[in-house]
């Protein structure tokens, strides 16, 4: 995607909890307005909407009640996780196309009070997730009491194991850097609530190898993001995230469906990630040594592992013991929120919205001179992923 001279001048959020109370319209609503006041625009200058594909607030909604009356370009980003990054890169495209000056994007969603999108469905009950079966290809996997997403990743830290060596003791680690940065940040999920290895260790298992604290949380929230040309965000209150490239793709033999026959690739251990990330580097004309920091879709703590490889930061197999070896803390620090595992599951839409806050130094896990921000979307059946740096 061609994304130069685009930047993001405004975020959002709102409160992340188990039971919202409210519409995911009304969620959507005030996380716009919200980065709306933050890059210092009024609602009748955004003329371009992008939502995820899955999200049940369609541009329209927004556009009601919001007010907006110059909506001339709209579009939607994907499937759940893997839309966030291409969403950002679309409105950019808009954006560079004179389709759009001002382009919000957003993810809203009640996570854990209404849809719950982790949670398993069978065959006499196709709409309990929210999708139909046909055309997912669930229906070869469903049969065999593979019902979940959690379960597919177990089978995928299992064969990472088997071949690699991996300890769940190496998962672990990211799941504790998670926490550690969510424990700073007072709007994450789990700010109060400390962990130690014993902790994830004991753990109920779920599916194993993977347990409790190797799984996302289920969230009600929504993120919203404006993006517009970086010119013009220089004249706005913050210091603008340039967007410095955006890819979108999948691989070779990615498999058709959605998400569980993602199983049935060829290299299961090398996701869409590893073709996308050289597309993003050649694009940015960067490489894994210039990312300060970055924001890993982390859905359970084995897709953080296998993308540690994909992105360059290690070689094939070798993600369990570099994470284990303290750089996530250090040299490679990530998911300075919490991420997926402890701030919020809000699809990688308040990835990007940490993101914009490294950039501009304002996380609560601030990286020391934080120019350049890898963030990445959810991997199966194609990703997306971004980099973000400081107005260089």
């Amino acid at each position: 995607m061609i994304t130069e001279g685009c930047a993001i001048p405004g975020i959002g959020a709102t409160r992340f909890s188990s039971s919202s109370g409210r519409t995911a319209l009304a969620l959507a609503a005030e996380a716009a307005q919200a980065a709306l006041a933050d890059a210092g625009l009024a609602a009748a200058e955004i003329d371009g909407i992008v939502r995820c594909t899955d999200d049940v607030v369609l541009h329209n909604d927004l556009i009601e009640t919001l007010g907006l009356p110059n909506v001339r370009f709209w579009a939607h980003g994907g499937l759940g996780g893997t839309a966030p990054s291409a969403m950002i890169g679309y409105a950019a495209n808009a954006i560079r196309a004179g389709r759009a000056s001002t382009v919000l994007a957003y993810r809203s969603l009640n996570g854990r009070s209404g849809r719950r999108m982790g949670s398993g469905y069978g065959c006499a009950d196709p709409l309990s997730a929210g999708g139909e079966i046909n055309g997912r290809f669930d229906e070869y996997f469903i049969p065999y009491g593979l019902t979940t997403p959690g379960q597919m990743y177990a089978l995928i830290a299992r064969r990472h194991m088997h071949e690699f060596g991996t300890t769940r003791e190496q998962l672990g680690e990211i799941a504790l850097a998670c926490r550690r940065r969510a424990n700073t940040n007072s709007a994450a999920q789990m700010c109060e609530r400390t962990m130690t290895m014993a902790d994830y260790l004991g753990a109920r298992q779920i599916s194993s190898p993977l347990g409790l604290f190797d799984y996302c949380l289920e969230s009600d929230g929504a993120c919203a993001v404006i993006v517009t040309s970086t010119e013009r965000a220089r004249d706005l209150p913050h210091p603008p995230a340039v967007v410095a490239a955006v890819e979108q793709g999948g691989a070779a033999g990615v498999q058709a469906g959605r998400t569980l026959s993602a199983l049935m690739r060829k290299e299961p251990l090398t996701f869409p990630s590893a073709v996308v990330a050289d597309n993003l580097y050649r694009r940015a004309g960067l490489g894994p040594s210039d990312v300060d920091v970055a924001q890993f879709y982390d859905c359970f703590t084995i897709t953080v592992l296998i993308q540690l490889e994909d992105y360059g930061f290690c070689k094939k197999g070798e993600g369990g013991p570099f994470a284990a070896s303290g750089v996530l803390e250090t040299t490679l620090p990530i998911n300075t929120a919490g991420g997926h595992l402890s701030e919020a599951y809000i699809h990688g839409m308040n990835h990007i919205v940490e993101g914009v806050r490294q950039i501009r130094g304002t996380s609560t896990g601030q990286v020391d001179n934080a120019e350049v921000c890898l963030v990445t979307s959810g991997a199966p059946p194609a990703t997306s992923a971004l980099i973000l740096t400081g107005d260089r």
